[in-house]
C-alpha cells in the first residue's frame, strides 16, 4: 500500500489546522476536519487509559458481547458507511461493499475467537518440572495506535482494530489523511454504542498528527504505509521504544505453471492486477509464465484487459486513482519499462489521462525496470515468459518486498512445493488474495513489506502481552533448584536426562 496515512497530502487544500478531503471523481469537497496535535492527542490518550481499564475489565467474554453488538450495528448501517467510502476513494460501489463486508467478517472472527486464543490454559510441565502446575494466558497491551490507508479505509485499519479490542485495548486511530471521514464515520458507530467508553477514538490530520501519535507513548503502533514512511515511524517510535507492527506494501508476483487453468488463470490476473485501480498492496503486479503456455495466456489477460473501463459511474470495472502523486509514480515506471524494451501489449503512456488510468498489460520487461522491483500501485502488470516453475520461482523472490504470491496450477504436491519456496508472508494457490476472505489466517510480510501479523490468533496474540504462571504443587522427588544439590540426585537427574535425549 503505498503513501498510506499521514504521509501523502496530495489533493489536501488545508488552512490552518483544518484538513480537507476531496472526491476524487469530481474533486469536490467531501468535509472539513481538524488536524490534531499533540495537546489534544494527550487528551485523547488520558481517556483511552480510562476507557481501557474498564474494557479490559470485562474480560473475554465481556467484550465478546460489545464486540458483536458493534458488528451488528456496522452490519445494519453498511450502506452508510459505503456511501463515504465511494465519496473519498472514488472506488465503485460494489468494491466498496465487499471491502466493508470482509471487515465486519473480521470483527466477527476476533470478537468470538479472543477467549479461546487469549484466556489463560494449562501447559504441559515436562519431565523435570513435573511438580509444577503451568498456564499460559495474554494480557491486553493498554492502547494501541492505528495509522490506517486510504487504498482499504475499512478493511485494512478495522481488522486491526477489531483484534486490538478483542485483546482487551483501547485503540486510538488515525485513518489517512485522504479518508478523514471514513476513520470518523467509524468511531461515531462506537461512540454509538458506548458514548461514555471511548474505547475507540479517532484522531485526523497529516503527517505531524501521525508523528504526535508516534510520540504520544501508547503501547504499539499498527502502521499501513510505505517502507519510505515506515522508517520514518519506526525512527520516531525509536524515541520511546515504542513497539509496532508494519505492512509496507509489495510487489506480488504470480506463477503460471505448464498444467493451469489458463482461463481461469487470466481472470485472477486481471482482478489482482486491476482491481481497485491497482491501488492493493497484494495486487499482482509481475507474472511469469511458463514458455509453452506463454503465448495463448498473454493473449487471454490482452483480451480481458481491453474489456474493462475505468470511470465514475457504476458499471465501471474500477475508479480514479485516489492519490494524485501515484499517477506520476504509474507514469515513471511506464515510460521506463518501455524505455528498456518491454512491449506495450495493452495501452501504454496515453492509458494515463488524470484522475483515470485504463488497464496497462507490459510484456518482456527487464528485470531491473523499476515496474519489477518497486511497487508500482496502479492498473498495470507485466508478463513475462520463464523456462519452467523454479525460473519463476527465482524472479518472484527477487525483489526486496515479500507480502502475498499467487500459484496457478492443477497439481496439489507441485504447488505446495512451490508455495514453501517463495519468500511471502501469504501464498494463494489458483486464486489471487484468497487469504483476505478467511479470518483465522494472519497477515503480513517480509523484508520491505514489513513485519508482525495482524488477523488470525497471531493477530490477537499481537496486540497482547503473554505471562507464564507456575505454581509448585509440591516438593519435587528430584529437586535441582536449590544450592543444596545431593549428589545423589544429580547422578539421577543425568541418567535420566541421557535415557531421555542421548539415545
Amino acid at each position: 500500500m503505498t503513501e498510506a496515512a499521514q504521509n501523502s497530502l496530495p489533493r489536501l487544500r488545508a488552512r490552518p489546522r483544518v484538513l480537507t478531503s476531496f472526491d476524487p471523481r469530481t474533486g469536490e469537497v467531501a468535509g472539513d476536519f481538524a488536524i490534531f496535535g499533540a495537546d489534544e492527542l494527550t487528551r485523547t490518550l488520558r481517556e483511552a487509559r480510562s476507557a481501557q481499564k474498564w474494557w479490559a475489565g470485562l474480560g473475554t467474554s465481556g467484550r465478546k458481547r460489545w464486540l458483536l453488538d458493534w458488528k451488528k450495528h456496522l452490519a445494519r448501517r453498511i450502506g452508510d458507511l459505503v456511501d463515504i467510502v465511494v465519496q473519498e476513494t472514488g472506488k465503485p460501489h460494489d468494491d466498496a461493499l465487499v471491502e466493508a463486508m470482509l471487515a465486519v467478517e473480521q470483527l466477527d472472527w476476533a470478537a468470538r475467537h479472543a477467549g479461546k486464543v487469549l484466556d489463560r490454559h494449562k501447559v504441559k510441565s515436562g519431565l523435570f518440572g513435573w511438580n509444577q502446575a503451568c498456564s499460559l494466558g495474554y494480557e491486553p497491551l493498554g492502547v494501541v495506535g492505528v495509522i490506517g490507508p486510504w487504498n482499504y479505509p475499512v478493511f485494512s485499519p478495522v481488522t486491526t482494530i477489531a483484534h486490538a479490542m478483542a485483546a482487551g485495548n483501547a485503540v486510538v486511530f488515525k485513518p489517512s489523511d485522504l479518508t478523514p471521514a471514513v476513520g470518523m464515520w467509524l468511531a461515531e458507530s462506537w461512540r454509538t454504542l458506548a458514548p461514555n467508553q471511548p474505547v475507540l477514538q479517532v484522531v485526523t490530520g497529516d503527517e505531524s498528527t501521525g508523528a504526535a501519535l508516534c510520540r504520544s507513548r501508547v503501547d504499539k503502533i499498527s502502521f499501513t504505509g510505505t517502507p519510505s514512511t515506515a522508517r520514518k515511524v519506526m525512527a520516531v517510535c525509536a524515541e520511546s521504544l515504542t513497539p509496532l507492527v508494519i505492512e509496507s506494501g509489495g510487489n506480488d508476483a504470480m506463477l503460471v505453471h505448464v498444467d493451469a487453468k489458463l482461463d481461469d488463470a487470466a481472470d485472477a490476473a486481471i482482478f489482482g492486477a486491476m482491481g481497485n485501480a491497482g491501488q492493493t498492496c497484494i495486487g499482482i503486479e509481475r507474472i511469469y509464465v511458463a514458455e509453452s503456455v506463454y503465448d495463448e495466456f498473454l493473449s487471454l489477460v490482452a483480451d480481458k484487459a481491453r474489456s474493462l473501463r475505468s470511470g465514475a459511474d457504476r458499471g465501471a470495472s474500477y475508479g480514479p486513482m485516489t492519490q494524485d502523486a501515484q499517477i506520476e509514480i504509474v507514469r515513471e515506471h511506464v515510460r521506463d519499462a518501455l524505455a528498456r524494451g518491454a512491449k506495450a501489449v495493452v495501452g501504454g503512456l496515453d492509458s494515463i489521462r488524470e484522475p483515470y488510468i485504463a488497464p496497462i498489460v507490459l510484456a518482456d520487461v527487464p528485470d531491473d525496470c523499476r515496474l519489477m522491483i518497486e511497487e508500482t500501485f496502479g492498473p498495470v502488470v507485466a508478463v513475462n515468459k520463464v523456462r519452467d516453475l523454479d525460473e519463476a520461482i527465482t524472479h518472484a523472490n527477487g525483489t526486496s518486498y515479500g507480502l502475498g504470491s499467487s500459484i496457478f496450477t492443477r497439481d496439489t504436491r507441485t504447488a505446495t512445493w512451490a508455495a514453501e519456496r517463495l519468500r511471502a508472508g501469504v501464498v494463494t494457490i489458483n486464486s489471487v488474495g484468497g487469504f483476505a476472505a478467511v479470518p483465522a489466517l494472519p497477515f503480513g510480510g517480509v523484508g520491505d513489506s514489513g513485519f508482525g501479523r495482524v488477523n488470525g490468533a497471531d493477530g490477537l496474540r499481537e496486540f497482547s502481552r503473554s505471562k507464564a504462571v507456575t505454581r509448585q504443587k509440591r516438593r519435587g522427588w528430584l529437586n535441582l533448584y536449590t544450592l543444596d544439590r545431593k549428589p545423589r540426585r544429580i547422578r539421577i537427574a543425568k541418567s535420566v536426562f541421557k535415557i531421555r535425549h542421548a539415545r
